[in-house]
């Protein structure tokens, strides 16, 4: 029977670990916010003025 030989990782090299897969979710995050604002979405071309005193008056 043959015993396995488990290597335990340090404390320092779980934590780099982390820290980088942390700071590449951010890298994505500020990058996609980046790329959201470069679309260019419609936006109305006509304002709307809605007359809602009768309504109001209705209620009263």
């Amino acid at each position: 029977m043959q015993l396995k030989y488990n290597r335990q990782t340090s404390l320092g090299s779980s934590i780099t670990r982390i820290l980088i897969k942390l700071f590449l979710i951010l890298l994505l995050g500020i990058v996609g916010i980046f790329l959201i604002e470069k679309i260019d979405f419609p936006s109305p071309e006509k304002n709307y003025k809605i007359d809602i005193t009768d309504e109001i008056n209705k209620l009263k």
